[in-house]
């Protein structure tokens, strides 16, 4: 049943609100705002991602951005309704700028404004040639020597980088360059990834062979074409290769393989990057007009240097490049860290009558996979999700428009929930020794992901491996490393034939170090993190992940990268950044480069 109620408070915002901005009376329109009100947008209003909070930084972004902007028809969304829970109105909207046209979500508490989310759809006169619009794939009729689709596909591989330059250049040939190519494709930009490896999805197939997604499939689609219903809960490592590369087909994305980057230079005249890659042995020059970063989340491994480790007669390296269990049957394998991949490759090991040790240097955080599906992801990423009508691409605004100064409240919650339910689990975990933590503040797993990307384990099975001690655990930091293992800070000594280092990865800025310069990466700041004073993760607060989707301080060049989900849901924002200024549509950015980190 309708809630009128509902329909008509979001309604009668919309209105006053519209009319505010329409006037230009920031004033009136910020007090629409509770007083702990946000507002976070998703480039339609700031050419950022970027969230306003309070009355003071929502005032300060309508100054700088709405006579820009000039927004007009706010309204509730057709089809959808209003709704009323725990004293909170819901409403999902529509919205114009003067170039774009917009969609968002909005909160209502004790009639005014507590959350919103704007967001950039299309650009007006550049809208993506899908549904109605799609390509009619064939010439129907007459006419001599016409190439055929295959042809022009074809011509357009051969001409690009060569007598025809990309305006974007996408390092990096993962999900998230994939993502962004598939969006820039259909937006008309041309843009070629380069990937050092053979084949698109070889980034996962060369990774250890036990590796599986830990995240379900629902949450885990790549834009325009999602895994059939046939697609297991966790996807195999190779399977997502295979995926990875038909979609690269099928897309006709520019993908380089055999590819890399030997050096990058900006230049500040022309405005073009001139980028020398090594195509499988032959030396190209392009000159993009934009040059995205998409190495992953992360930095370059990070391989720690133990005194000693030089004397080793094993093996040793890092997780990154752990080939998997097979030749280490009836070995003993130490494994420095307690995280995702440290599990796994323990787990694989164990499976492979190896003799396992895993050395916990500081507290993780653990949650049971089903867990996680049944309360953390199960009400926006599930089957019964998608069976009760909830789409992708509502899910994913719908997480997207809980602001991060709020988000750690909507999730402590779910993560007590998780650990009333999962209590003897957790006791099991402690009587082995293992060191828990939730968080610096109870905010459980993603929060923990947004601020740092570590300290965590999405739980498979290896956790029960550790509480029945098939999985040994050593606690503290490494002293040295010796010709048969390694001894800890506390005199302990662990033999190895094997010594995998699961200890993490450095900062995205570190690959525009090595291709760009130091001076650029230091000017740049550091990639992720929200500033939010927790460990890792030190202050001040900025909001918004740092440099990432969005402008640096280093013109035409961006940083994207996460998993699966921020692949294909922020891919579509940096998508619209490019295409704009492609097309020379003005692209005042207001709110970022954040001046405050530094490399």
């Amino acid at each position: 049943m309708l809630d009128t109620t509902a329909q008509d408070a979001a309604t009668q915002m919309l209105e006053a609100f519209g009319a505010a901005l329409e006037a230009g009376d920031i004033d009136r329109a910020t007090a629409c705002f509770a007083t702990d009100g946000h507002w976070r947008d998703l480039v339609s209003f700031t050419w950022n991602i970027h969230t306003a909070s309070g009355h003071d930084e929502i005032a300060e972004m309508l100054r700088a951005q709405l006579a820009h902007v000039r927004p007009t028809g706010w309204r509730v969304t057709q089809g959808e309704v209003a709704t009323e829970d725990g004293g909170v109105t819901t409403a999902w909207i529509d919205f114009e700028t003067a170039v774009a046209r917009g969609h968002g979500l909005i909160r209502l508490r004790d009639g005014r404004i507590w959350t919103l989310l704007t967001t950039m759809v299309e650009l007006k006169g550049h809208e993506e040639p899908r549904g109605l619009h799609r390509p009619l794939g064939a010439n129907h009729g007459a006419g001599k020597d016409r190439p055929t689709w295959a042809e022009d596909r074809e011509a357009e591989a051969r001409a690009l980088g060569y007598t025809r330059q990309p305006h974007v250049l996408i390092v990096g040939g993962g999900q998230g360059g994939i993502a962004l190519a598939a969006r820039l494709r259909q937006l008309g930009v041309p843009a070629i990834i380069v990937e050092k490896n053979d084949r698109p999805g070889d980034s996962w197939r060369n990774r250890y062979k036990s590796l599986c997604l830990h995240d379900p499939v629902w949450y885990d689609h790549l834009p325009y074409i999602k895994f059939p219903e046939t697609w297991p809960v966790f996807t195999p490592k190779d399977k997502l290769g295979d995926w990875l590369e038909m979609y690269t087909r099928v897309m006709e994305l520019n993908y380089w393989t055999r590819t890399t980057c030997k050096s990058a230079e900006y230049d500040e005249a022309t405005g073009e990057w001139t980028v020398v890659v090594d195509r499988d042995g032959q030396e190209v020059t392009l000159r993009p007009r934009e040059l995205v970063l998409a190495t992953g989340m992360s930095g370059k491994a990070n391989l720690p240097k133990f005194p000693g480790m030089e004397r080793f007669r094993g093996d040793q390296h890092h997780s990154s490049r752990h080939p998997g269990p097979d030749a280490y049957r009836g070995k003993k394998a130490v494994i420095v860290g307690s995280n995702n991949s440290a599990h796994d490759i323990a787990a694989a090991l164990w499976e492979h009558d190896a003799d396992v040790t895993m050395v916990q240097r500081s507290s993780t955080h653990i949650v049971r996979s089903e867990t996680l599906m049944e309360i953390g992801l199960g009400a926006l990423y599930s089957e019964e999700a998608v069976r009760g009508g909830m789409t992708t691409e509502k899910a994913d605004l719908i997480f997207a428009s809980i602001p991060y100064a709020l988000l750690a409240d909507f999730q402590k919650p779910l993560y007590d929930r998780m650990r009333e339910v999962d209590a003897d689990f957790y006791a099991g975990l402690e009587k082995a020794g293992f060191w828990l933590d939730w968080g610096d503040d109870g905010s459980g797993l993603f929060m923990k992901y947004l601020r740092r990307g570590s300290g965590y384990y999405i739980d498979i099975g290896a956790s029960q491996l550790i509480i029945d001690g098939q999985v040994k655990l050593a606690h503290g930091n490494v002293a040295e490393v010796v010709e048969d293992g390694l001894v800890l800070e506390d005199g302990t000594r662990l033999e190895a034939d094997l010594i995998v280092y699961a200890t993490g990865y450095g900062s995205m800025n570190g690959w525009a170090a090595d291709l760009i310069g130091q001076d650029v990466a230091d000017m740049v700041g550091k990639c992720w993190g929200l500033g939010s004073d927790t460990t890792k993760d030190p202050g001040p607060w900025v909001g918004e992940q740092r440099n990432m989707w969005k402008p640096t301080k280093q013109p035409g060049l961006w940083f994207h990268g996460g998993n699966l989900h921020q692949s294909r849901h922020y891919s579509q924002f940096l998508a619209l950044q490019l295409k704009a200024r492609m097309e020379g549509i003005a692209t005042p950015v207001h709110g970022v480069p954040d001046t405050h980190h530094r490399g």
